[in-house]
């Protein structure tokens, strides 16, 4: 997640002069300066320079920066886009056209077996602007990421992470708490003999992200509306 404004940035590639200025972005040039501040006093690991983990915590950085903000998928460089497949606890994996056909957006990272009525978040009625703007409200400072072990190296990378953020946002109807909600994980990439990724394959429990979210008390229609009008949250994305 991050803020619309040009920058080099100390832990995605693909930032920086005329890739920038040649790139179609979704929401405008990304930013990462909040959720990086957040990353660097929130993290548990650091990790030394050169070493495996920062390797494929950068490039896991990156990766989550292109499919959220680039619009072109020639423009992909962190991944093969004609190769490319995700796959979340098990289910089939899907290709790019199949990941935007759900929507895009944290749509494909949230994919739920569980009914209609049951759902906290509903990924069949969000598109990738509508998933932007939930998440970048509730989470103003960013939702920073970092890896917490590597336990193969490539061409086939397994590690586990941790998301975390402060919800101090509304999110679907529900009052910020300013909480702390973190989700740990595990994931696998595949990776070509270019050290593009080819393959992803995500594992964890949605509910560690959504419960946290829903908590909140129920907020009528005008409360919400305020909180997006906000222009600090607004100008987040």
């Amino acid at each position: 997640m991050a803020s619309p404004s040009a920058g080099q940035d100390n832990y995605r590639s693909y930032l920086s002069g005329e890739e920038v200025k040649n790139t179609k972005w979704r929401f405008g040039v990304p930013n990462y300066d909040v959720v990086n501040k957040l990353f660097e006093e929130g993290r548990t690991k650091i990790w030394p320079s050169g070493s495996l983990e920062e390797k494929v915590q950068n490039l896991l950085k990156t990766w989550e920066m292109e499919i959220f903000h680039k619009t072109s998928i020639d423009e992909f460089k962190s991944l093969d886009p004609k190769k490319y497949t995700f796959s979340l606890n098990g289910r089939k994996p899907i290709n790019l056209e199949e990941i935007g056909k759900l929507g895009g957006g944290y749509n494909p990272l949230l994919q739920t077996s569980l009914p209609e009525k049951l759902r906290g978040y509903n990924p069949d009625e969000e598109t990738a602007d509508s998933s932007h703007r939930a998440f970048t409200t509730t989470f103003p400072r960013g939702f920073a990421l970092e890896i917490l072990q590597v336990y193969t190296g490539p061409p086939l990378i397994v590690f586990k992470f941790r998301h975390w953020g402060y919800m101090e946002g509304p999110f679907k109807g529900h009052a910020p708490t300013g909480e702390i909600i973190e989700l740990y994980g595990m994931a696998i990439f595949e990776l070509d003999e270019q050290m593009r990724v080819v393959k992803v394959e995500f594992f964890y429990d949605p509910g560690q992200l959504l419960g946290g979210l829903l908590k909140g008390a129920s907020l009528d229609d005008s409360a919400e509306e305020q909180g997006l009008s906000c222009p600090v949250l607004r100008n987040t994305g």
